[in-house]
């Protein structure tokens, strides 16, 4: 099982079983500009990991035109997804999936999505974890298909700034096995798998991959 420090992944409990991360409200702004831009004009949409469904939730709000599939391994934040959902009443946004993204073939359990998208996780799992996680998720995007993954990164092995240095050092610390991966060896995942990868800065010092699959 893999261990976190207290300053990953935290979740204040709410009404109900709803449960509120501060880094999900803070960041959840730039990752709907962000998708807005890019995401297609209809079709089936997965977030991986959606914790506590603050962000999927945005998203689906913002998106309307896509429908959302939310996915989670924890029972706590499936139910928090779901609660979310419950109250908002959004036709476009499905029940909470139990997805492990991170387990060879879950792709072909799974109709074709038109996007995926990826936020805060590659962190916070091992680098095998990671990787079966990449070459995996391409699998379930249709013909056209647009992948997206997010989150704080080394470049080009560095990690440039205070802040990032000092959490991923607390990652570590916690865990060996997790800590920030490299934006270089992200790209080579993804362009492995025959998909065209853009790479984009973001606020706070985070990246965000967009890896398009190409048309033949």
């Amino acid at each position: 099982m893999t261990r976190l420090p207290p300053s990953a992944s935290i979740a204040e409990p709410l009404e109900g079983a709803k449960l509120h991360a501060p880094s999900a409200a803070r960041n959840a702004a730039a990752i709907v500009d962000l998708l807005r831009g890019i995401a297609p004009a209809t079709g089936r949409a997965l977030e991986i990991a959606s914790g506590t469904g603050q962000h999927v939730l945005a998203l689906a709000t913002a998106l309307p035109h896509l429908d959302w599939h939310p996915s989670e391994i924890e029972p706590a934040r499936l139910a928090s997804i779901d609660a979310h959902a419950a109250d908002a009443r959004l036709p476009n946004l499905r029940r909470a999936q139990r997805l492990d993204a991170t387990q060879e073939g879950w792709a072909r359990d799974h109709a074709p999505y038109d996007l995926i998208h990826l936020g805060n996780l590659l962190h916070l799992i091992s680098d095998r974890a990671a990787h079966a996680l990449l070459a995996e998720a391409p699998n379930a995007l249709g013909p056209a298909g647009v992948f997206t993954v997010y989150g704080p990164f080394l470049r080009a092995g560095v990690l440039t700034s205070e802040g990032d240095a000092r959490f991923d050092a607390e990652l570590r610390a916690a865990d060996p096995a997790i800590g920030y991966k490299d934006d270089l060896w992200i790209t080579e995942m993804l362009t492995s798998a025959g998909l065209l990868v853009t790479q984009r800065e973001m606020p706070a010092n985070n990246l965000v991959f967009i890896a398009r699959k190409v048309l033949r």
